[in-house]
């Protein structure tokens, strides 16, 4: 999020949007030609399709026109929610039955990332629309990250996410080519440099760990390591963007942690 908010200030959240899996198809493609990996099925390419829509279109789209209006701390506040909403969207989706001390722990994960990312900035004050944005993108993101896990135990982890930003690149170019048309871009080298972070880490080699650590599951307990991310997120804000971080804000990001570390214990536990 934060190499998003530095992004969008010499780009429009479109191209932001878009063009970065335009790069992060370009690279996929030649993996996979590289390779020579099997097509899917038809029935993987339509869960495919859900995958593009959830974690290549949706999530950085939605995110970028957010950032555009509010601080990369700010978003971290709402993008807190994430992993709980990731742990009932994998429930719903595979039928994993977590421990009812899996739910404790997540719920207060959970609490602990948004009163954490509240310390920063404006916290909860002032929701609006950029708000309302985010939480579409927690929602599509959930939904691309369940599909996807699934899907990386027949393709594989990268095969998974390759094909998906494949599948979507029509798309994403057509969307980038018409940003590039109403808002020609002037960006600086910064931006440039935080949008190929963008491209080829957050759209692309992320994924690889991501989704076969989701694969590995259980997915719910898996998807709980995200409460690391508010913390990460205002870290990265403080170091790139000059965000101010207070002595609360670290002893809170400590409790995340804490949290974080308790819901995926409680996997363990019952496998014993």
């Amino acid at each position: 999020m934060p190499f998003t908010r530095v992004a969008v200030e010499g780009m429009s959240p479109l191209f932001v949007g878009s063009a970065r899996a335009v790069v992060a198809a370009l690279l996929a493609a030649l993996v996979l030609a590289s390779t020579r990996q099997r097509l899917p099925t038809r029935r993987q390419w339509a869960r495919l399709a859900v995958v593009a829509a959830g974690v290549v279109a949706g999530f950085p789209l939605l995110t970028s026109f957010a950032l555009t209006a509010v601080p990369a701390s700010h978003g971290a506040v709402v993008i807190g929610i994430l992993p709980a909403v990731t742990a009932v969207v994998a429930v719903l989706r595979t039928g994993e039955r977590p421990a009812p001390a899996f739910w404790a722990f997540a719920a207060l994960g959970a609490v602990a990332a948004v009163a954490f990312a509240s310390l920063q900035g404006d916290g909860l004050a002032g929701l609006g629309v950029p708000d309302a944005l985010l939480v579409a993108a927690v929602l599509a993101a959930a939904i691309g990250y369940a599909e996807g896990g699934l899907l990386a135990r027949e393709l594989g982890a990268w095969q998974t996410v390759s094909w998906a930003l494949v599948l979507a690149l029509p798309a994403m170019a057509a969307c980038a080519a018409l940003a590039v048309l109403e808002q020609p871009v002037a960006a600086t080298p910064t931006q440039w440099l935080a949008f190929g972070y963008l491209g080829v880490v957050s759209m692309f080699l992320g994924f690889f760990a991501w989704y076969r650590g989701l694969a590995i599951g259980p997915m719910a307990q898996v998807s709980q390591v995200q409460l690391a991310q508010p913390v990460m997120t205002i870290a990265w804000a403080a170091l790139i963007l000059g965000e101010h971080v207070s002595v609360a804000t670290l002893a809170g990001g400590a409790a995340v942690i804490v949290c974080a570390a308790l819901a995926v214990r409680t996997r363990s536990r019952r496998l014993r």
